[in-house]
This record gives structure tokens, sequence and C-alpha cells, in this order.
């Protein structure tokens, strides 16, 4: 059942609280805490793998006058012990992989840069197994493939066939895209975290160079189930386009100023790869005709459809909802209705959880006034900090703001980073903050882009 067709939400007023979990019901049981028990957990065969929770920041808001009140939907995967190379199905320690490494070898990757990332395709090799999966693209102005999708149970042959690997002319990133996509689409076994690692040093110098269109093209392998991942070598290229790719394509990015930090980066990317408990995850949310929601936008029916990250096991992924309500009488309501699939890669099945939005509207100012749920403000902090470093990241880039100022604003994202536990970027912002003092604007965005990207994503880690 889709809630968001079939529940009329503009005739949902409760007599006394709601049933969690049947959104066409509009009379349920007394005693019912917003603050807690709004949580719905999906529970397959094997043990539960991902739980779902909805916590409004108040247990009520203001009747009869305008409010505002956010809901925190928190998507998190059950943690169970580290990734383990060459793991089988079914054993419970990592996710088998489909994975395609798509490789820039233009000519200006020559010299160390083609030779790390040579190092790195070959640690990759080493740390998959014969339940792996793996395919091999590289492109420059033409592309080629270099190794079709096959198991990965004679690895030397692999890494010499990598080491062959030469320096060619410009770069056809879109072709590349396309060719890795048609390798990994052909693997059609569940349970799988499907991947298409993407390095390149440079800006789309032939085939589609569009910046819209390749966006878009990132959008569309999405869309077929595929997530991409980007890493951006170099001072060239364009970090605005793969921030943007790696976004509509539900993967991570990352600045690889150096050359030697590649292996590592790659290692960091298959680590994840590794513990994913859940891919293909789309978040959808339809509001009461008398709700205006805020952030994120609708689109034109008025119902928020989104594509999230794929979910490492032991992580989390949150997404607030920050809604309006117009003039409104006493009593429960149902603000909200929606629904999150995604693919459970411990059963290899497609989940689907209602979400079911209520609250309730009284006139004592004790309530209504409350302090906000922490977990719920933490969140809310967190897509602040997003929106910050976006402002900083196209101040700089337009010479809206000057150095100064931006180290001034890039202090303060810093510092809620730090008190809301978001060390990792917190960390990055002092590096561009470091690059920014040094007179590197152009590193000090880069950077900056992978922050942005972390957060909008939500995530948090074990």
């Amino acid at each position: 059942m889709d809630p968001t067709r079939r529940l009329d939400l503009n005739k949902t007023q409760l007599t006394s609280a709601p049933t969690v979990g049947d959104p066409n019901r509009t009379q349920a049981m007394t005693g019912f805490d917003p603050l807690k028990t709004t949580a719905m957990t999906a529970m397959p065969r094997g043990g539960p793998s991902v739980s779902v929770e909805l916590i409004a920041s108040r247990e009520a808001t203001m009747a009869n006058g305008p409010a505002r009140e956010q809901f925190l939907v928190e998507i998190s995967a059950a943690g169970d012990g580290p990734a383990l190379p060459g793991a089988g199905f079914g054993t419970g320690t990592r996710t088998p992989l489909n994975l395609c490494l798509v490789i820039d070898r233009s000519g200006s990757m020559e010299g160390p840069p083609l030779d790390y990332v040579k190092q790195a395709c070959a640690y990759v090799v080493d740390m998959l197994g014969p339940n792996d999966i793996l395919s091999i693209v590289t492109f420059e102005e033409t592309v080629d493939v270099l190794m079709p999708p096959q198991r990965v149970t004679n690895k030397q042959p692999i890494k010499e066939g990598i080491q062959r690997l030469m320096p060619g002319n410009t770069t056809n990133l879109y072709d590349g895209l396309a060719l890795g996509m048609q390798q990994v689409i052909g693997v059609n076994e569940p349970g799988r975290a499907t991947r298409l690692v993407v390095l390149t040093d440079g800006d789309p110098t032939a085939g589609i160079k569009d910046f819209s269109a390749l966006v878009a093209h990132a959008g569309e392998i999405k869309n077929r189930g595929i997530t991409c991942t980007f890493l951006g070598f170099g001072p060239d290229y364009n970090e605005e386009l793969l921030a943007s790719m790696a976004k509509r394509a539900g993967g991570n990015y990352y600045y690889i100023p150096q050359p030697q930090m590649i292996p590592e980066v790659f290692r960091v990317e298959l680590d994840k790869m590794m513990t994913a408990a859940a891919r293909n995850i789309k978040l959808s949310l339809k509001t009461a005709r008398w709700v205006t929601l805020r952030s994120p936008q609708p689109g034109p029916n008025g119902e928020v459809e989104t594509q999230l990250a794929d979910l490492e096991r032991g992580s989390s992924i949150q997404q607030v909802f920050d809604l309006d309500f117009a003039n409104h009488p006493l009593g429960w309501y149902r603000v909200g209705a929606g629904k999150l699939t995604y693919d459970d890669l411990s059963t290899g099945r497609t989940e689907t959880v209602d979400l079911d939005l209520v609250l309730e509207f009284t006139s004592d100012t004790a309530r209504y006034s409350g302090p906000v749920n922490p977990r719920v403000q933490s969140a809310a902090q967190v897509a602040v900090a997003s929106r910050a470093v976006e402002k900083t990241i196209m101040g700089l880039k337009t010479g809206m703001i000057t150095t100064m100022g931006a180290v001034q604003e890039l202090q303060k994202t810093q510092m809620l980073l730090v008190n809301e536990g978001r060390t990792a970027e917190a960390q990055e912002v002092t590096m561009a903050l470091r690059a920014l003092q040094t007179g590197d604007a152009g590193q000090a965005e880069k950077t900056l882009m992978g922050t942005m990207v972390h957060l909008d994503q939500g995530k948090k880690g074990p």
C-alpha cells in the first residue's frame, strides 16, 4: 500500500492519538508519545537489517495560530563487525560486490598519477574474493573495456593487465560512464553492492562535455540502481561537476590533492562498499494540503521524492523535513505520509516501510514552547552547516566574498560541526582553511565540495 496515494491527508483528524503504521485509521489508543513511538522497523528474516525512526521536534505544536515544526527521519543499519576480504555470500561479515573501476588514462595522467592509479587498482584486486565481480573500463578520447565483468578468482592476470595501461589523449568522461554502466548492469544478482568508482584528473574535453548533460547522465545511472563514486585528482578537474554528479548518483566524492593519496582513498571507498547494508534507498513524502513544506522543496505534485546514498552497516542517514502550519484547531492530525523503499543486501529483497507523520495541536503553552528534541536539533544544525559551506564555495567562486570573509564563515561552520560531533567534516573544513590561508583558493573549493556532499547525504558513521 502506498499511503501517499490511498490516504486522504486532509481528512485525518484523530480523536485521541494515532495508531502508528495504519495510515487509514483515524482513531487510536491513548498514551501516544510522538517523540518515542513513531519508530517503524523493517525486520526481514534473519534478523533486523534496517530500522526507520520518525521523531518530531516537539511533543506538540501550537493550535489556532501559525506554527512551525520539524520531523527527523533517521534510517539506521545494524552493525556486525569489520569487513573481511574474500568473504562469501551469507557469511554476515561483508557484502559481495559488483564493482566497475572507471579510470581516466588521458594524457594528463602520464607519470606518477597513472602509476598510483595502477597501484590502487592492484590493491582493490587483492582485497576482492571469488564471490566479487569486477570489471574495468578506461577512458581517454576513446573508451575501452580493459576487463569485462568476472569473478576475481585469478588475480595475477588482472593485475598484469592493469600494469600495461598507457596514457592516451583527451578526456571522454560521458562515454566512460556509459560503458561502465553497461558492465555492471548485466550482473543481475540481488544482494550485491553495485558501484562505479570513477577517477579523473581533468575537465571533460571529448564526447559530451555539457555540465547539465553529464549530471543528468549520472542521475540516469542511479535510476538504473547503480551508485557512482567520483574521485577527483590534481588541480585541474572540475570539482563542481564531479560533486554534482556524485550527489545525483548517490555516491561519494573525494578530492585527492596528491597522487600518493590515491591508494588510501581507494581503500576507504572499498571498505564502505564491503559493509553496505542497503542500496537503492528511496524516500517519498506528501504533506496534507494545509501543510507547507519549507524544505526540502517538493515537486510539482507536492510530493518529495529523494534518492539516498547507500547505507553501510553501523551507519545511519538523517533527513529533516521542515513544516509550516497555518491556524489549525485543537487535536491530533496526520500532517504527512510517505514510504521508504530499499534493497536489503542481507536478504536480496526489496523492502518497504510506511511513514506516518502525526502531531498534536494544543493550546498548552508549556507544551508547544518546550525544548526541541536534541536529535532533531542536531540533524537540523548539520543541514545548516551544509548550506553554509555551499554559500562559502559559491561566494569564493563568484568573488562575492573575500578570502578573509570566507575564513570567518568557515571558522563558524567548523565550530558548529565540532559541536555536533561531525569530526571528519570539521577536519575537511580545517584543510580548506589552511589552503585559503596559504593562498590556494582552488584547493579550498575542491575540499569544501567534498564536505558539502558528505553533509548533504546526512550520513553518520558507526
